[in-house]
């Protein structure tokens, strides 16, 4: 993403507009696939008759090739031309979408999130650099802010309006999550290529496909291995054989990373304490982060029977606590540092989560659910903007973009870690749990097909219960050991 640091725009002041609307059109899409597929996810288990291993590659798929293809996205924008393949990457997650739209199985569905996350890759590094190449320094600010508000808007929005249309149009409408990208897609692609001229690549920028290949093979593999299938947890003997192939392939790819001409991930900046604490702390709370929110709405809606409108109204006051707060705690950053701003806000989401765990056999969304997500907002938006400080301080100002891009890669990657290992952890605990109606068939958040005796209802609802709560509490371990990273690795004024 190096184009991003270029004082000259390629871009006429008349058309920038159009290259700003484009990019947040680009990135609504981004946002509203993320933000409503965790609570879709029990809608279409339910249409397409998903088990919990299909549930968690629906999202894995999606994850693997971005946070591993993400780094060779933003240099095959300098490399190629930004525009080219900012639009090959809209291209590409347009048509994934229509695909997964109209799939007919968990398998097509996957295969198609997988080539959803390639066009992502492309598309994801290249809405903000379009718009810092597209704008000079001086307004370059202002656009960036329209666009991040837009953004936020979206992420707040998205989920409301997906969980209103699934509760009033039944499960199928998960179909729509998917179609909506089509014109907001097809919009993008008209005004970048009709309004935006192309700007110009640079030939001498290198790519690493190795070490790309390498990565995705390696986490595909751990991710696998890590996985269970039709409700089960993965057997220890496929962990050790899958995962442990996969570690080595990962190993494989940081021997080739200290040997390539152009790597995609430079490891001499882990050697800075700064920068690998912050890519330590952002994997282990992201890791927490990702299982909670992707497990909860399925431990509502699957387990207890809430409907999907009323998840996604009692998740709204964390996009809006991230929104409103955010920009306070980036400022109070630069006056005690990002360090004890992290850290707090780590030990305030470790809480949410005990507290989720906790609340979570009372059944309740508004009592139990709604006030635990408004401390988990007012944790995150301490986190988010410091982090950003602190990875982009932490490294020379020619890297900055480099930078942001492993710390977002790192953020990806926890996310899939975390749905994959936390998935046999639910499996392996509602399983364990269910004791006397585990010939059933019953799995964890997934409502049966038919009405329980009560006594066995009782049990799958203590069961879903106890899956989830050994999520919460065992994320909320990760985000202390978050927090204490933050504060000692992290500048401080104090």
């Amino acid at each position: 993403m190096s184009g991003s640091s270029s004082s000259a725009s390629f871009c006429p002041p008349g058309n920038r507009p159009y290259v700003l609307v484009a990019a947040i059109l680009a990135s609504s899409m981004g946002f509203i696939d993320g933000s409503v597929l965790s609570i879709a996810t029990p809608a279409i288990r339910a249409d397409l008759g998903a088990s919990l291993g299909d549930a968690q590659w629906f999202s894995n798929a999606y994850l693997l090739f971005l946070s591993s293809l993400l780094l060779i996205g933003g240099a095959a924008g300098d490399r190629f031309g930004l525009r080219n393949v900012f639009a090959l990457g809209i291209a590409l997650f347009v048509a994934a979408s229509l695909l997964c739209s109209v799939a007919p199985g968990p398998l097509f569905l996957i295969v198609a999130r997988a080539v959803q996350g390639m066009g992502a890759a492309l598309m994801v590094p290249g809405s903000l650099a379009i718009i810092a190449k597209a704008y000079p320094r001086d307004e370059r600010g202002k656009a960036i802010g329209l666009w991040s508000s837009f953004s936020s808007l979206t992420t707040i929005l998205g989920p409301v309006v997906g969980g209103l249309v699934l509760t009033g149009l039944g499960d199928w409408s998960w179909r729509l999550v998917f179609a909506i990208n089509l014109p907001l897609g097809g919009i993008a692609l008209a005004l970048l290529y009709l309004k935006v001229p192309p700007d110009r690549p640079e030939a001498d920028r290198r790519l690493d496909p190795l070490g790309g290949t390498l990565v995705t093979i390696g986490l595909l593999l751990v991710a696998f291995g890590l996985t269970g299938s039709d409700g089960d947890a993965a057997p220890i003997s496929h962990i050790l054989t899958y995962g442990g192939v996969g570690v080595l392939v990962l190993l494989g790819f940081l021997w080739w990373e200290r040997r390539a001409r152009a790597p995609m991930l430079p490891l001499q900046h882990f050697g800075n304490v700064a920068f690998s604490g912050a890519q330590g702390l952002t994997f282990a709370l992201y890791f927490a982060l990702a299982a909670v929110t992707f497990f909860l709405p399925m431990t509502m809606i699957g387990g207890w029977g809430v409907t999907a409108a009323e998840v996604s109204i009692a998740f709204l006051p964390f996009g809006i606590a991230l929104t409103i707060l955010s920009p306070f705690a980036g400022r109070l950053a630069d006056r005690v540092g990002p360090g004890p701003m992290i850290a707090a806000g780590a030990v305030i989401v470790a809480i949410a989560f005990a507290l989720l765990g906790l609340l979570a056999p009372l059944h309740s969304v508004w009592l139990g659910v709604l006030p635990v997500i408004v401390l988990m907002g007012i944790g995150m938006s301490a986190v988010v903007s410091p982090l950003s400080t602190a990875v982009m301080t932490s490294v020379s100002d020619r890297d900055t973009g480099l930078a942001s891009g492993v710390n977002n890669a790192v953020a990806r990657v926890a996310g899939m870690l975390a749905i994959a290992l936390m998935g046999g952890v639910a499996a392996f605990v509602f399983e364990r749990a269910l004791g006397g109606v585990a010939e059933l068939p019953l799995f964890f958040g997934l409502l049966p097909d038919a009405p329980l005796p009560p006594e066995a209802e009782t049990m799958r609802l203590a069961a879903n219960d106890a899956a989830f709560a050994a999520i919460a509490y065992s994320n909320a371990a990760l985000a202390l050991i978050s927090a204490g990273i933050a504060w000692f690795t992290q500048k401080r004024t104090f």
